[in-house]
């Protein structure tokens, strides 16, 4: 892949041209596939860019968030599995930005502040019901009832002010609690 690199300090230019090189990909200034941005604190996202945009920040981004937020202390293999799959049209997100009510909240889904979180076992039968698993294969696969997999269900529902086993699925994806 073709990378415009925003980077003002130098080392850490150097530091992340390194991580990219060592992937297979290039740095370019004209006609990227995907441009990466190491936000400091004061420094703003591009305005208009002429490839998907990376954030690379420890905090929420203002403003419309670009196709791909990562931390500054991404690794190697993250970079650049974030930079394939921007370029391949999906949006990449970190959870737990600081700063960042309603992070990865899209429209019909709570700010993340507003709604209660799932707790980690609902997390995981939402997660296998996104897999396309049945009632009683869940809770065969967790070990549990087919009673206990439906309350957590509906927990989940309510949280997600989700009808259906797709709706939650999608609040979800949207959300950032599930990931593809």
């Amino acid at each position: 892949m073709r990378i415009r690199l925003h980077a003002p300090d130098e080392v850490r230019r150097r530091e992340l041209t390194a991580m990219l090189e060592a992937s297979g990909h290039t740095l370019a200034d004209a006609a990227p596939d995907v441009e990466l941005c190491d936000m400091e604190p004061g420094i703003a996202v591009p305005g208009e860019a002429e490839a998907p945009v990376i954030v690379l920040t420890n905090r929420m981004p203002p403003g419309d968030p670009p196709a791909g937020i990562l931390g500054r202390e991404v690794s190697a293999r993250q970079l650049d599995l974030a930079v394939r799959a921007v370029a391949a049209g999906l949006l990449v997100r970190v959870p737990g930005l600081a700063g960042s009510p309603g992070f990865g909240a899209a429209p019909g889904f709570a700010a993340a502040d507003d709604a209660p979180p799932l707790t980690p076992r609902e997390t995981e039968i939402l997660t296998l019901v996104g897999e396309g698993m049945s009632n009683k294969a869940v809770a065969r696969r967790l070990g549990i009832s087919i009673h206990t997999v439906k309350f957590h269900l509906e927990a989940l529902f309510a949280k997600l002010d989700a009808t259906s086993r797709a709706e939650a699925v999608a609040k979800g994806l949207r959300g950032g609690i599930l990931e593809i």
